[in-house]
């Protein structure tokens, strides 16, 4: 995993390698797999460099089609689906050496004025400075140490904003967990590259909020977990070097699969929202 967020700037600065294809690098992962949220980050950048100037991107639906091979270059095929008069669509196909592993289709909007709500964010939830890093946490509830969790999003300052005393205990009925979570530096004034990073940050906890009412652990040797379709809706204007309250929620969970809903706040706003299913197959290791 990138190790500093200027290495994954430069991770999703992608080449132009013709007028539709790109190439992103790969910073390699300790779970010898491509992390999902910077396949998502990289595509959504790949589109944008073929949407016309202006259009910001609103939404996104994604599909995992096979795992990744860490330490991998990806390539990034961009097909122009339509360019409205105000709306966009880019279907991207990400594969590796000719075997895709990812598609997307992204649809990018050019802002305009209108109706204006939003959901209040979560009340009673302490202040980043009060909450325990979430690798200290996940260090504590499983076989890996926090240090290996942090260095694994390294990109990234998080802290757990739930109750700790519920997390994985069984018993508990809610699914949800809450995460702050932020770029940890500052980034430069590019919105393109902001949504980029909400995008590798959406992936980060959404699909364990499926097992948190079970006495399991999450991605543990009895659990096979992986991405397997991801959506997601850009709502408002956001800087991901600034704090966001990820706020996830798990409705379902049955046949191997956990279903997942996640609202990023910022300033009391919500900034973005987020849907993931993914399996959580439980394997004997005996």
């Amino acid at each position: 995993m990138p190790g500093s967020v200027d290495e994954l700037i430069g991770i999703l600065d992608l080449d132009r390698t013709g007028e539709n294809t790109f190439l992103g690098r790969d910073a390699g992962s300790s779970r010898q797999r491509v992390f999902g949220g910077q396949v998502l980050a990289q595509a959504l950048t790949a589109g944008y460099r073929t949407v016309p100037e202006g259009r910001v991107a609103h939404s996104l639906g994604a599909y995992f089609l096979r795992a990744g091979e860490s330490g991998t270059p990806i390539c990034y095929t961009v097909e122009t689906t339509r360019d409205g008069a105000s709306f966009s669509a880019r279907r991207i196909v990400a594969d590796q050496g000719g075997r895709v592993i990812f598609s997307v289709v992204c649809s990018y909007h050019e802002l305009e004025p209108g109706l204006d709500h939003s959901d209040a964010a979560p009340t009673h939830v302490a202040p980043p400075e009060a909450c325990p890093p979430l690798s200290e946490v996940l260090g504590a509830r499983s076989r890996r140490a926090a240090e290996a969790w942090r260095q694994e999003w390294g990109v990234l300052e998080t802290r757990f904003a739930s109750d700790t005393s519920t997390l994985s205990a069984a018993g508990h009925s809610d699914a949800e967990m809450k995460v702050w979570v932020r770029a940890e530096s500052e980034l430069p004034d590019d919105p393109q590259l902001h949504q980029a990073f909400l995008a590798y940050a959406s992936d980060l906890t959404l699909l364990a909020v499926s097992t948190v009412p079970h006495p399991v652990e999450f991605a543990g040797p009895n659990m096979q977990v992986a991405s397997i379709d991801h959506s997601m809706w850009f709502h408002r204007p956001a800087r991901a070097d600034h704090w966001l309250l990820y706020d996830q929620v798990s409705p379902s969970a049955s046949s191997g699969l956990g279903f997942s809903f996640g609202r990023l706040f910022q300033a009391g706003r919500l900034a973005a929202s987020c849907a993931q299913e993914g399996l959580i197959r439980l394997v004997d290791t005996d």
